[in-house]
C-alpha cells in the first residue's frame, strides 16, 4: 500500500499518467469523428506499398473501433505494469509508462490517416 501511494505522489509518473489518459481520449474522439463525418459503408483499413494496384484494402468500422479498444487495453495493461514495477524501479515505471505514449502516438498517427484516405 505503501508504495501506490508514493506512485501516486510521483510528479513524472502522475505526468505521464494525465497524457496517457489525454491520447487516449483523443485516440477516441478522432476516431468516432472521422467515422461519423465519413458515415460509409466501407473504409481503407490497410495500405501495402509493395503490392501496386491493389494497396488499399477495404474493410468496415469494426476495423476503426479495434483502434479504440487497443488504445484503452494497452494504456491499462501499461499502467497496471508500471505500478506492479514502481517498487522494483521507479525509472522501469517510467519507460513502460512512455512507451505506452509512444505506442499511443502511432496509434492516434495510423487511425487518423487511414481514415483520412477515404
Amino acid at each position: 500500500m505503501l508504495s501506490s501511494h508514493k506512485y501516486f505522489q510521483d510528479k513524472i509518473v502522475l505526468l505521464l499518467i494525465g497524457l496517457n489518459f489525454f491520447l487516449v481520449c483523443a485516440t477516441i474522439f478522432v476516431i468516432i469523428s472521422r467515422i461519423i463525418a465519413n458515415s460509409g459503408s466501407s473504409y481503407i483499413a490497410q495500405y501495402r506499398g509493395d503490392v501496386g494496384i491493389g494497396a488499399f484494402t477495404t474493410g468496415s468500422i469494426i476495423d476503426f473501433i479495434y483502434f479504440i479498444i487497443f488504445a484503452v487495453l494497452m494504456t491499462a495493461f501499461h499502467f497496471t505494469l508500471s505500478l506492479k514495477t514502481y517498487n522494483i524501479r521507479r525509472q522501469l515505471s517510467v519507460v513502460i509508462l512512455l512507451m505506452s505514449v509512444f505506442l499511443l502516438v502511432i496509434t492516434l498517427i495510423v487511425s487518423n490517416s487511414l481514415l483520412a484516405l477515404r
